[in-house]
């Protein structure tokens, strides 16, 4: 069965590798692309979603989202982390491709309705364009099939603080939004990102299975690899992105644990995901909270070669 879904996305090298690998997944069928702030400005993550269209020769609508924190001043981006373009520095050349005249909001608002039932929003940016869609449509959990994030960190450190991860840090408003909506949301945060390092082999056969996508991939990496192999001895990198997609195409590859959450807005701990899980507690306060379903472990052998297959 193939999955309807959109991809809300802050392209972003661990972004473009979970792109590919929902294009070219024959159990995804990509409905378009939703860009919002985070790695990069909304105007790059626009573009830099267009670019990655045409280099996979998929037509399909790209809009233009949120551009800045529900609440707070505009974010500083991961361009240490991603590079100037967004793509390691690579820098290829522009597609000129059209946006779609809609916000990535109304957009999803729009295929929601033509689809209802049907669709699962795969975020893996921060959550301002899904906020955002729910101020526009307050039907909207009962209209998409679920929402995949990536973002948070319910039983681990943080990565931009030591209890907030980046996707939730830099929108922690919206992100509060999102997790407090009835919908089927499960969350793949740093508790499972972070246990699966890729070392070089990885991108090289990322290339030798995909010359154009997966070379891609390989030769941006290799600026994100030197961020995250500062401080080890091995070399090494983190695709978070694509693990919402991997759910979709084979759930028996993660382990999921259900609890209540929460979204820490308080200047100390903003961005904070707190996972009370079932019958943790009895405190009404965690008893109202919604419940999600949280990403605990993934069997990193049969991922890592679903990617490579894919490719």
């Amino acid at each position: 069965m193939s999955h309807k879904i959109i991809l809300d996305t802050d392209p972003g090298i661990d972004d473009a590798m979970a792109i590919f690998f929902a294009f070219q997944s024959p159990d995804i069928d990509v409905l378009g692309l939703t860009t919002v702030y985070g790695n990069v400005p909304v105007e790059m993550a626009a573009q830099n979603a267009l670019t990655l269209c045409e280099m996979a020769g998929v037509d399909i609508p790209v809009c233009k989202g949120v551009g800045m924190p529900w609440v707070g001043p505009q974010s500083t981006y991961a361009h240490f982390v991603h590079g100037d373009d967004g793509f390691g520095n690579v820098c290829p050349e522009p597609s000129k491709r059209a946006l779609d005249p809609r916000s990535s909001a109304q957009f999803i608002v729009d295929m929601a309705r033509q689809h209802p039932g049907e669709i699962t929003v795969v975020a893996i940016g921060p959550l301002g364009n899904l906020a955002l869609a729910l101020r526009l449509e307050p039907e909207l959990p009962k209209l998409l099939k679920g929402v995949s994030i990536m973002g948070g960190a319910a039983f681990v450190p943080g990565n931009v603080t030591p209890v907030a991860e980046a996707n939730i840090w830099n929108d922690a408003y919206a992100a509060e939004i999102v997790f407090a909506a009835d919908w089927n949301l499960t969350m793949f945060g740093l508790d499972v990102t972070m246990t699966l390092p890729f070392e070089p082999a990885f991108l090289e056969g990322l290339r030798d299975n995909n010359a154009k996508l997966g070379g891609f991939v390989h030769d941006a990496a290799q600026f994100y690899m030197d961020f995250y192999s500062q401080n080890r001895e091995e070399r090494v990198c983190f695709f978070h992105d694509a693990m919402p997609i991997a759910h979709l195409v084979d759930p028996s590859l993660f382990e999921i644990v259900r609890g209540h959450a929460r979204v820490s807005t308080d200047p100390l701990n903003i961005g904070q995901t707190t996972v009370a899980p079932e019958n943790t507690t009895a405190s009404p306060h965690w008893l109202e909270a919604q419940q999600i379903d949280v990403a605990v472990k993934v069997d990193k052998e049969r991922l890592t070669k679903l990617y490579l297959d894919t490719y």
